[in-house]
């Protein structure tokens, strides 16, 4: 049986995941505030819409793609939002990373309204999402999660019920915080290697399967070397999570000093208006008097 979703938001990672159900022969509906990203779906096969409720008139599962618990929100329950739209029993799945506070809300508030929640935030990026290997994270009911995985199961290769509504969120807090922590550590190393006169771009190979090893260093590192900066994702969206997890740390008491410096090195950057880049320009944090400038 072919699915029938609607997916509302466009960017570099709704427009990965929106591209991903496409070629896995979901019916795909598709709303974005920029035409020109959603035309970008349009061309690959979905069905553009005018509004999310109108996206989510007729489907069985609405993806959310959005950058805040604010968008998510007027997404959902504002005019012409998807509760406007979608029927009793439609499975909202909340693909954004925000605050679990704030799910928990909107699960709630859906419910009242008849319709199911699932937060499931992503790990991977857009390229994972292309090629069906995303890391999610749900939180929900069981049976919500479950039928969830209907969907999800074409762009993830691991997915896990964490727990009740905003659990999920919470994992991908806890995800960011290590993610975060592991770029700067792989940005510093990077620079120390350069400085030394080592070959950082070998480095690794040398270190594959030992204890240092990790996803980060291995894509990483090399595009430290050559400061290839394209962008998979962005610093300014790192410190929004990183920010997450400071409030969720301040809610329980929690010390995270070393999350503190790598979201203030991230808040230096994207002041210095490097918050729309890849995290690949954390090496501009580690550029002195000597250092070569990137044009």
């Amino acid at each position: 049986m072919t699915n029938k979703v609607a997916l509302i938001g466009a960017g570099a990672m709704g427009g990965a995941i929106g591209t991903r159900l496409v070629e896995t022969g979901n019916h795909l509906t598709v709303f974005d505030l920029d035409t020109t990203k959603m035309r970008e779906l349009v061309d690959k096969g979905a069905l553009p819409a005018a509004s999310a409720a109108e996206a989510a008139a007729g489907s069985d599962y609405v993806i959310l793609s959005l950058n805040s618990a604010k968008i998510v929100r007027l997404a959902v329950f504002g005019e012409g939002g998807v509760a406007g739209g979608a029927s009793p029993g439609t499975v909202i799945i909340d693909m954004s990373s925000i605050d679990p506070e704030a799910t928990k809300a909107l699960a709630s508030e859906a419910a009242e309204k008849g319709l199911r929640w699932v937060d499931s935030p992503l790990s991977g990026g857009a390229p994972k999402a292309l090629v069906g290997q995303l890391t999610l994270m749900a939180g929900g009911k069981e049976q919500d999660v479950a039928d969830a995985y209907e969907v999800l199961r074409h762009v993830a290769s691991n997915y896990t019920h964490m727990g009740p509504s905003g659990a999920g969120q919470t994992t991908k807090l806890i995800n960011q915080v290590l993610c975060g922590l592991n770029f700067l550590a792989v940005a510093e190393a990077t620079q120390l290697a350069l400085d030394a006169g080592v070959d950082a771009a070998k480095i690794p190979q040398a270190l594959k399967g030992g204890r240092a090893d990790s996803a980060i260093l291995q894509e990483y590192m090399p595009r430290f070397v050559v400061k290839d900066y394209r962008r998979t994702g962005r610093i300014d969206n790192m410190v929004k999570d990183l920010s997450g997890a400071q409030d969720l740390a301040r809610r329980t008491n929690t010390a995270m000093p070393l999350t503190a410096l790598c979201a203030e090195i991230h808040r230096m950057l994207t002041a210095a208006g490097l918050g729309g880049e890849d995290q690949a320009a954390l090496m501009e944090f580690f550029k002195g008097p000597n250092k070569d400038i990137v044009q």
